[in-house]
C-alpha cells in the first residue's frame, strides 16, 4: 500500500493535524490520482466535528478533489496517465440498483460510498482529499475539461453539482425566475449557473452587504430578507427557490414566494427540523423538496457546462496548515466564497 501525507481529525474536539494514511493498491479498475487541489465544504466541518455522528479515527475530510492521474489499472478505459481529473462526494455505489442504473448513484438504494468516512468495498474507512494521493475506481473519476482552472474547478465537484442538479431537474431556463437564498459557497455558484441556463436570477440574503458581489456574479435582482417588505413585494414571483443555507428559515414565508407550480428546494442541512404548514402548499400548487448532489453522469455534464460558460468558484487558496483557521472562518461566514487547499503544501 501507498503511504501518503494528509491532514485530518483524530477527535471531534481537537484541531486537524498532519498525519499519514494508507491508500490501497491500484486494482484493475482503479485510478491513482496525485491531488493538486481540494475544496473545503461545510460538510467537511460537520463530519470532522462529529455533527453527523461518531467519526472514525483518524478521519481525513475533503470531497472536492482535482488532480492528475499517476497510474491506471490494467482494465481502465476511461482515463490515462497525465489526465486532469476530479473526484466529488462519492467513491462508489452498488451500481446494480434501479437508481444506480439510471445514473443517479447519489440515491443508491444500498447507500453510496462517500469519499471519506464510509466503509469501502475493501472494508477500510475511506479517507478524503486533504491528502497528496487517492485511489478511486474509474467509474467515479470525472474528467476536468481544459476550459476550467483546476483550483477554481475543485468546488464544482460538490457545491457546483449540488446547485446544478436541482436547477436542471426543476427546469431553470429562459423565461423562468429563480431565487437563490443565501450568497455563500453554494449560493454564489447557484447564481452563476442559473444565469448561464438563461433564467432571471434573484438573490435573497439576510442583508445587502453582498449586493455588489451578487450583481457582479450575474444576479438580476438582490433583496434583503431582513426587510419585511421583501416577502410582501415578491409574493408569487418565482418558479424555483433554492435554499442554500443551513440555518432555520420560515418555510411558509418562502413558499409564499412561489408562482404556479413553483418549487422550494432545500440544499442546506439545518441541525433542527423545519416546520411547514400544509395549507401553505395548496396555493399555486406549490412543492417543497430537497436535493442531494448529482450522479456521475450529471456531474460530468455540469463540468462540461461550466467549462462552456466560463464558470468557476470564487476561491481563496490556502496551504494545508491553514485548514483549521479556514474551518473557523467558514463558520463565521468569513469567506468569499470557497476555500481551496493547495495540496502541494502537504508534499
Amino acid at each position: 500500500m501507498l503511504t501518503v501525507n494528509a491532514y485530518g481529525a483524530t477527535s471531534t474536539t481537537e484541531p486537524l493535524v498532519p498525519m499519514t494514511v494508507e491508500r490501497r493498491d491500484v486494482g484493475p479498475h482503479d485510478v491513482l490520482i496525485e491531488i493538486e487541489y481540494c475544496g473545503i465544504c461545510h460538510s467537511d466541518i460537520h463530519f470532522a466535528r462529529g455533527e453527523f455522528g461518531d467519526i472514525p479515527n483518524p478521519l481525513v475530510p475533503g470531497h472536492e478533489i482535482v488532480g492528475r492521474v499517476l497510474e491506471v489499472g490494467s482494465a481502465v478505459t476511461k482515463h490515462t496517465v497525465g489526465d486532469r481529473v476530479g473526484v466529488g462526494c462519492m467513491a462508489d455505489s452498488c451500481r446494480e440498483c434501479v437508481n444506480c442504473l439510471k445514473g443517479e448513484e447519489q440515491y443508491c438504494l444500498k447507500g453510496h460510498t462517500l469519499v471519506f468516512g464510509s466503509i469501502g468495498r475493501d472494508g477500510r474507512i475511506t479517507q478524503g482529499g486533504y491528502s497528496t494521493h487517492i485511489v478511486v475506481t474509474e467509474d467515479f473519476v470525472l474528467r476536468i475539461p481544459d476550459g476550467l482552472q483546476p483550483d477554481a474547478a475543485a468546488p464544482l465537484l460538490c457545491a457546483g453539482i449540488t446547485t446544478y442538479s436541482p436547477l436542471r431537474h426543476w427546469g431553470a431556463r429562459p423565461g423562468k425566475k429563480v431565487a437563490v437564498v443565501g450568497l455563500g459557497g453554494l449560493g454564489h455558484l447557484a447564481v452563476k449557473i442559473a444565469k448561464a441556463m438563461g433564467a432571471e436570477v434573484t438573490v435573497l440574503s439576510q442583508s445587502l452587504k453582498k449586493q455588489e458581489d451578487g450583481l457582479r456574479l450575474g444576479a438580476d435582482h438582490y433583496y434583503a430578507t431582513s426587510d419585511p417588505s421583501t416577502f410582501e413585494d415578491l409574493v408569487g414571483s418565482f418558479d424555483i427557490v433554492l435554499n442554500t443555507i443551513s440555518a432555520k428559515i420560515d418555510v411558509d414565508a418562502y413558499l409564499s414566494l412561489l408562482a404556479l407550480d413553483g418549487a422550494l428546494i432545500n440544499l442546506g442541512a439545518p441541525s433542527e427540523p423545519l416546520p411547514v404548514n400544509v395549507p401553505s402548499l395548496f396555493a399555486n400548487r406549490r412543492s417543497y423538496a430537497g436535493s442531494l448532489f448529482g450522479g456521475i453522469r450529471e456531474t460530468q455534464e455540469m463540468l462540461d457546462f461550466c467549462a462552456e460558460h466560463g464558470i468557476g468558484a470564487e476561491i481563496e487558496l490556502i496551504p494545508a496548515e491553514k485548514i483549521n483557521e479556514a474551518f473557523d472562518r467558514v463558520l463565521s461566514s468569513d469567506v468569499r466564497y470557497r476555500f481551496v487547499v493547495d495540496v502541494s503544501s502537504l508534499a
